[in-house]
């Protein structure tokens, strides 16, 4: 998908070629939605997570909690 935003037209298309077909009066908010997710995803493209460890090693339970308030 490109960075220019999805309009009602666009939404009304996808959803119709995913085998959902919206009501008319949905294609507005569903682009408006769409749009939304699209730009908080890509804030989260943009963070740096480093050596942060995928979610499979965490292992609830035993995590230390020495921390002084």
């Amino acid at each position: 998908m490109s960075t220019a935003e999805l309009t009602p037209p666009e939404a009304a298309r996808w959803a119709d070629r995913a085998g959902l077909p919206l009501p008319a009066d949905r294609h507005a908010d569903v682009a408006a939605v769409a749009n939304h997710i699209h730009s908080v995803v890509a804030v989260l493209r943009e963070l740096d997570f480093g050596d942060t460890p995928p979610a499979a090693a965490y292992r609830a339970g035993e995590e230390e909690h020495g921390a002084a308030v």
